[in-house]
This record gives C-alpha cells, sequence and structure tokens, in this order.
C-alpha cells in the first residue's frame, strides 16, 4: 500500500474534526483480506543466478526466488510482489535489483531468500527493461529514456546521478570496465562511456541490421541478440568503433544472450536455447540446440547450467556441460491463473486456468488449504455450483461437468464442447444456461443427466457472450458491445430476445437480484438496469469504477465488483437508484471473479485466491425501521480504551449522506468507516484497528448538519 501522510498543526486538527479533511491515499476502505492461497506465476522474463538460487522476473507476478541447488529438482522458496511488471533482474551481494516497467528500479533485499522484502526504490522516467550492477551503480535500460545511472551504495535510498538518452530505446544493457553496451532496439548497439557516472557519454555504435534485445560482453566481443537477424558479432577493443566481425542468422528470434568461455547461448523465442561456438568469433557456428517451449526471453549461465526464462513456461534448465548436446534436466513453473470463483458450504472452487478445478476448504477464511483438484482441459474460466456438481467453464474446452459429491477427490463425469469458446454458465433447475463465444450466443443445456449435458435451444446474440445470470423465465446476457440482453427462456427449446439495454461500456459479466440487473461494464464500471419490464431494461443508475468492471456479484443489499487493476469494489445498492461506493481493497493482482458468502467475498485475482472480510463495509441496522431516532446522535464507542477493535453505534433521523470518519491525534484521516446515504434507524459498526499503533484517534460524524466527535483509546 502506498500511504502519503501530512503532518499538520493542532490548528489544522481542529479544522479536521469541523468538516475539512486532509486526504490520505488508501488502498482499502473498510474491506480486510484475511485469507490468501496460490502464488501462480505470470511470464518468466529475465532471469539471475546467485549461489544455489536463480531470481525470476516474472513480469506482473514480480521477483521469484528458486531454488537450484540440485537442478533437476527445483523449488520455489519466496516471492516479491513487485508494483509493476517485472522485466529484468540482476544481483549483486544480498540484494536483487529488479528492472519493474513502468515502477522503475526496485531494490529488494534477499538476505533471506525465504523472504525477499523491498528496501528502496527508484522510479525512472521510463520503462525499466533490464539492469547491470557494477561496484555501487545500476545501470537501467529504460526504454524511451535510455540508460539511466542510479547509486546504490544505499540500497534504501537508490539516487539518479546520470542518464544518456540514446536514439532508440534501451532494452538490453552489460557493463564491462568503463563502458556500458545499449541493445537499443532498432538503433542497434549503444557504447557508453561511464567513468564519470554523472556523465555518460556515448563514444561509438554499430547499427545492428535487426532489433537488438540483449547484449553480453566478454573479452574484446559484444555478443548482441538481434531478433530476426540473429546472433551478431561485435569487436569492441577499441569502443569507438565497434565492428561487426561475425554473425549467426538462427532459425528464430534472438531475445537473450549469454556466453561462457568459447559458447554464446541464445534465447531464440520459439526456437529453443540455441548453443554458438564463437572460439573463431569472425564464424560462429552452432554446435547444440535444446528445443525447451517457447518463448524464450532470457539466459544465463553458471557452472554447466543453463537457465532459462521462458515466459509462460517458467524457469527451464539445460545441461550444457556437453555444449554439442544439451539437455533440460528440471523446469519450474507454477502454471494457471485465478479466473473465476463459487462458494459452496466450506469451500471455494477455482476455476484456475491450465491448472483446471481447485477446491478450497474456507472452513477458516484465515487460512485457506486445497484439498482437492480436477485437471480438467482447456481453460479453466469460470465456475458455478449446483448440489453435487460443478460447472467449469473452460473456454475451447466448453462446459465440464465435475462431481464434488467427495470434494477431495472431484471427478469430471460429463463435457459439452461447442465451437468456438465458452465464457459463461449459469444453471437454473435441470438447465444450464452458457454463453458461447463467436457463434450461437447464448445455448441452453440439460444436465438433468450431468454425464450427459443436451442441447435444447439457442439464441444467436448481437455481439459476443461473455457472461450470462438467470433469474425467473429469463436470461440476462452480457454480450460486449452490444450490452445487456434480455432472453425469455419459459421454453427452454426457443429462447427468445424480449428486450435489451445498451450500455455505454463493454458487457463482460452481470448478475440480478430483484428488479434489477447488476452489469460489469468493463471501463464503463458498474451499470444498474431495472428489469421489472423485460421487455423495456432500463438503466436507471450507474458508478464508475476506478479500474476495469470485469465480474459482479451481488447479495443481500450489496453489489461486488472484480475490477481488475482496481481490485475489489463494494457498492450499497439498497437503493439501487443511487448505489454508493462502501468499501475497497486494490487487490496485489487483477481481480475478475469473485463469489460471497455472509460477509466474506472470495476473489480469484489472477495469481492468488483471495479472501476478504467486508464486515466494516455493512453496518447494521439495529432497530426496527418503525422506531425511527429523533436525532443525529454518535453514541460512545465500546469498549474504550480498547485492544484491536471496538463498536460504534449511530442514529439517523432522516435520510441522507452519513459519515463517519477516524482521525489520529496529528489529524491525519486514518480511516472511513462509513461514507453514504443511510435512511432513518439505529446502526452499529466495527472498526479494526488492529494495523495501527497504541495511541488516541477521534471519530467524527457528519450527518443532517450535525458533526460529533468522539475520543478513542487504542491500548496493546
Amino acid at each position: 500500500m502506498k500511504r502519503f501522510g501530512v503532518i499538520i498543526s493542532g490548528v489544522a486538527l481542529l479544522m479536521a474534526l469541523s468538516g475539512v479533511n486532509p486526504s490520505v491515499a488508501q488502498d482499502s476502505l473498510n474491506v480486510t483480506m484475511v485469507g490468501s492461497l496460490y502464488n501462480y506465476w505470470d511470464c518468466a522474463y529475465g532471469v539471475a543466478l546467485s549461489d544455489s538460487y536463480a531470481y525470476v522476473a516474472d513480469q506482473n507476478a514480480g521477483l521469484r526466488v528458486v531454488n537450484v541447488a540440485r537442478p533437476d529438482s527445483l523449488f520455489e522458496v519466496g516471492f516479491y510482489d513487485t508494483p509493476g511488471l517485472a522485466y529484468g533482474v540482476a544481483v549483486s551481494g544480498s540484494y536483487a535489483y529488479v528492472a519493474d516497467g513502468h515502477e522503475g528500479l526496485r531494490v529488494v533485499n534477499v538476505a533471506n531468500p525465504a523472504n525477499p522484502v523491498e528496501v528502496g526504490c527508484y522510479e525512472t522516467p521510463s520503462v525499466a527493461y533490464s539492469v547491470a550492477i557494477s561496484g555501487v551503480y545500476a545501470y537501467v535500460a529504460d526504454c524511451y529514456s535510455g540508460l539511466r545511472v542510479v547509486n546504490v551504495a544505499s540500497p534504501t535510498s537508490p539516487v539518479e546521478v546520470g542518464f544518456y538518452n540514446t536514439p532508440g530505446y534501451a532494452y538490453g544493457v552489460a557493463v564491462s570496465g568503463n563502458y556500458v553496451y545499449v541493445a537499443d532496439y532498432t538503433a542497434g548497439l549503444r557504447v557508453v562511456d561511464v567513468a564519470n557516472p554523472a556523465s555518460p557519454i556515448e563514444v561509438g555504435f554499430y547499427d545492428t541490421p535487426g532489433v537488438a534485445f540483449g547484449v553480453t560482453v566478454f573479452s574484446n566481443c559484444a555478443y548482441v541478440a538481434d531478433g530476426d537477424c540473429g546472433l551478431r558479432v561485435v569487436n569492441v577493443a577499441n569502443p569507438a568503433s565497434p565492428t561487426e566481425v561475425g554473425f549467426y542468422d538462427t532459425p528464430g528470434y534472438a531475445y537473450g544472450v549469454a556466453v561462457s568461455g568459447n559458447y554464446v547461448y541464445v534465447a531464440d523465442y520459439d526456437d529453443g536455447l540455441l548453443v554458438v561456438d564463437v572460439s573463431n568469433p569472425a564464424s560462429p557456428t552452432e554446435v547444440g540446440s535444446c528445443d525447451v517451449p517457447p518463448y524464450l526471453h532470457g539466459v544465463t549461465v553458471s557452472g554447466g547450467y543453463a537457465y532459462v526464462a521462458d515466459y509462460d513456461a517458467g524457469l527451464r534448465v539445460v545441461d550444457v556441460s556437453n555444449p554439442t548436446s544439451p539437455i533440460e534436466v528440471g523446469f519450474y513453473y507454477i502454471p494457471g491463473h485465478a479466473c473465476g470463483v463459487a462458494v459452496s458450504g466450506n469451500y471455494a472452487y477455482l476455476a484456475a486456468a491450465a491448472a483446471g478445478l481447485r477446491v478450497v476448504d474456507v472452513s477458516n477464511p484465515a487460512s485457506p488449504a486445497e484439498v482437492g483438484f480436477c485437471d480438467t482441459p482447456g481453460y479453466a474460466y469460470g465456475v458455478s455450483v449446483s448440489g453435487d456438481h460443478a460447472f467449469v467453464v473452460a473456454r475451447d474446452a466448453g462446459l465440464r461437468v465435475t462431481c464434488i459429491a467427495d470434494p477431495l477427490s472431484p471427478v469430471e463425469v460429463g463435457y459439452y464442447d461447442p465451437w468456438p469458446e465458452v465464457f459463461g454458465a449459469a444453471l437454473s433447475g435441470n438447465y444450464a444456461y452458457i454463453a458461447v463465444y463467436g457463434a450461437d450466443g447464448l445455448r441452453v443445456l440439460n444436465v438433468e443427466n450431468p454425464a450427459s449435458p443436451t442441447v435444447v435451444g439457442s439464441y444467436s446474440t448481437p455481439d459476443y457472450p461473455l457472461g450470462v445470470a438467470v433469474s425467473g423465465d429469463h436470461a440476462f446476457v452480457a454480450d460486449g458491445f452490444a450490452g445487456l440482453r434480455v432472453v425469455n427462456v419459459a421454453n427452454p427449446a426457443s429462447p427468445t430476445e424480449v428486450g435489451y439495454c445498451d450500455t455505454p461500456g463493454f458487457a463482460l459479466g452481470v448478475a440480478v437480484s430483484g428488479n434489477y440487473a447488476y452489469v460489469a461494464d468493463d471501463y464503463a464500471g458498474l451499470r444498474v438496469v431495472d428489469v421489472s419490464n423485460p421487455a423495456s431494461p432500463t438503466e436507471v443508475a450507474f458508478h464508475e469504477t476506478p479500474g476495469n468492471a470485469r465480474g459482479v456479484a451481488v447479495s443481500s443489499s450489496y453489489a461486488y465488483v472484480g475490477d481488475w487493476d482496481a481490485g475489489l469494489r463494494v457498492f450499497d445498492v439498497a437503493n439501487p437508484t443511487s448505489p454508493a461506493e462502501v468499501g475497497f481493497y486494490d487487490t496485489p493482482g487483477y481481480a475478475r471473479g469473485v463469489a460471497v458468502s455472509g460477509n466474506y467475498a472470495y476473489v480469484a485475482d489472477k495469481y492468488h485466491l483471495e479472501i476478504f472480510d467486508c464486515s466494516a463495509a455493512l453496518p447494521v441496522q439495529n432497530s426496527n425501521p418503525s422506531e425511527i431516532p429523533r436525532t443525529f446522535s454518535l453514541l460512545p464507542a465500546y469498549p474504550n480504551p480498547f485492544n484491536s477493535a471496538t463498536t460504534f453505534s449511530y442514529q439517523v433521523a432522516a435520510s441522507g449522506r452519513v459519515r463517519l470518519v477516524i482521525y489520529d491525534l496529528l489529524g491525519r484521516r486514518v480511516g472511513t468507516l462509513v461514507d453514504r446515504t443511510l435512511a432513518p434507524g439505529t446502526y452499529s459498526m466495527t472498526w479494526d484497528a488492529r494495523n495501527l499503533a497504541s495511541g488516541s484517534y477521534y471519530c467524527q460524524m457528519q450527518a443532517g448538519g450535525l458533526q460529533q466527535v468522539r475520543k478513542l483509546v487504542l491500548l496493546r
């Protein structure tokens, strides 16, 4: 969480408590993560080796630390989820330096590889793609902003001391002596003198014929991975006049390069790892290759092994002790992504992409544990549960039906595999309603016999259906650019569209409660549609979300939105014409699927399954609605003093906006408990202060012209 505080005077504190509120950026409001499971990998871009550990820059999944003491038996020991996209990594001493895309250079203490901790950062001006370390300097290839020189003598406080704006796009970087060699995309190889790090100066260049992605230097030669022009060998004995002396036109697309002795190892994208003999630099010759899965990006070599960052195939280890016969001996990768989730009883069912269906015991939300799985074919994208069966949306493998009578041993019992892909499913009675992307649109399956789902009807929607919900005699289809489509399915054999609402965004998901449909409309946020007359659905309200609304669930009078890179958002929809955000949690991944059970929200966050306690966002109305308080009032908290949590009761005399805000002694806002429109009544709200220091705090209530403050004392 990034938090920016402002220290203010006692006068400002009084102003704050009387209605002028200092602003504090937060990554959560009224929502607390209580449990998390899985640490799925993303796309391995770069790799560095130190002692018995490989450090992998895994794009969205950050820095991964893998024990490679036994190359045939790799295991992950730790990870750090960097805030950006980890593209490159270098290790020096107890620190890993991560080129983290738009988030610049991150410095991570890896003295304990099982618990890597970020200790410093420098946000470069462009996109940090790779990094090399020499002495107390980090040299960052920063794409559009060229080469950045960062002093890391104090890892907790890295400072840029110089830069050179290369003419191309800086992708790769290597250091040798007083010179830095930059793989500068279409501008080839640039040679920069950094004898004075505060004033780097280009002294020479060689315009390679391809697209320079990677570079390494050994002896008097620079070896450049030059895209579709393969490996280029450039003599840099005279840095002011680099000259190509040889090349090898690899069969694929040279992306990464490493050198050891007389051999260069080329990560050739979709053509595997190539071993090139450069004992005669003028005539490099391929002597061996290893056909590891595509798409190779980075490579490093140590002790007879090549370690390959292999994009969505993870880390691959190749024995190159015999360069003419390299052989893969190990790999490490956690396949899958958390895409969709459903909850039934004490179990959460996760649609985990390539990892199929995972069954998680959530009887203790703080300690979720996988208890079973079914390796469904295809790409598990969503899941619905009915009775003893889970219906898994497996995209190009259709709808898979899994018996979960024994959650510890789920077994596939049937399937329906249409062309081309299934993106959504909803269940009602003996029927499954599936959204078939790019074909008939909505299809109706009879699943009375789960072992043999049978098509009984279909309706071709105008765009591409991505989500579906069913209520009564109607199916509600999230149909991409065609918005919300309402289809009468009273006769499942003959579904008929009866109405539609053309939402302004791209309809990805839908949930229905009562007379309202709630549409996750991508960049247009949450849309609320009155469907009391299915023939004339009408948007009555919307709430723009900060991310991209991908999924939605409704429970009681609350809508929960999986808002992609803005995490989980919670909305009070007791009055559907005026939805109000009452809580959020900016999750570390990309929130898509969401399910709700009681006060808990379960979020499929791409790299993790996460469990959130939303009780603080759901105030309880204590009084009988007929017992309307005469005045607005904030009652004393109990207990007070308190150890970690205390409860407020407050009275609302008339419908209107109510705010409950917590401040510390310096007037800094540390939490917003309530900020929404409430009906008349008496409410209670619990404040969880377990993450705050002991001391005095103040709760301020603003409502109906009232501004009332109560003092709180937190003791540890």
